[in-house]
């Protein structure tokens, strides 16, 4: 089954467009699908909070904390993300997910894999020992017939030769979209809609999901692994903080 997914993307990956997706001008040979100005443009350009994403450092400087003064006491789950859905990226981001688009698939997934390998250089970051995308309940698979979350997950254990763990994770109930709800709806939507189903063998994983909005659902699924005393991160290509954190 992942032999036939990654040929899958392949072949997706071979139609991007030679013209950049949201300025339309020509690509440039090392260019996929969005081009180096309108990427830039789009991506963090100072270190965020990995709690809430509000900015926490000025431009150049290094992270020294992973969270703002405030998620320091609650040292929420650490969310990994090269960019805000709001600062334009997101439009493209959900036509992945809605309209089978993946122009910025390769370009958002090598900027998470770099922000990763950068955020291994300090003392209280540990690299995950696996990757795990969310799952999507079968019949959700059926009716998209792929799950962007594997797509991006199985880029990701390739740049940083990680293995993709696409078996424990399993997700038991077929719940409404998030997209919507409002957070005490999201939990009670989410609840207990995942199970884990073998044993597993790794300490420290990376959850991988498209978008992050509330972390409701990242959240509940952590607290499968939790329950094991795994350690779990999260990678995602965008989140979808409060807009006005970053203002």
């Amino acid at each position: 089954m992942q032999r036939v997914w990654q040929y899958g993307l392949k072949s997706l990956l071979r139609l991007l467009p030679n013209r950049c997706i949201a300025c339309r001008q020509s690509l440039q040979s090392d260019e996929q699908g969005i081009c180096a100005v309108c990427l830039k443009s789009g991506i963090y350009q100072q270190p965020v909070c990995l709690g809430c994403g509000i900015n926490i450092a000025e431009p150049g400087e290094c992270y020294l904390l992973p969270y703002c003064g405030g998620c320091q006491k609650l040292e929420p789950i650490k969310i990994i993300a090269p960019c805000s859905y709001h600062d334009g990226l997101g439009t493209w981001i959900a036509a992945m997910k809605y309209q089978k688009q993946f122009a910025v698939l390769n370009a958002l997934n090598y900027e998470l894999a770099k922000s990763v390998l950068e955020l291994q250089q300090q003392s209280w970051y540990s690299l995950p020992q696996a990757i795990i995308p969310v799952p999507l309940h079968p019949n959700r698979l059926k009716q998209r017939s792929y799950n962007q979350a594997w797509l991006i997950a199985s880029q990701l254990s390739q740049l940083l030769a990680l293995p993709l763990i696409d078996d424990v994770l399993i997700r038991v109930k077929d719940t409404q979209a998030q997209a919507g709800l409002d957070g005490k709806q999201r939990r009670k939507n989410i609840s207990e809609a995942f199970e884990l189903n073998n044993e597993f063998a790794y300490q420290r994983i990376a959850l991988v999901d498209d978008v992050v909005t509330t972390g409701t659902t990242v959240n509940e699924i952590a607290q499968c692994f939790q329950r094991r005393n795994i350690d779990v991160q999260v990678w995602c290509l965008a989140r979808a903080e409060a807009p006005d954190l970053n203002t």
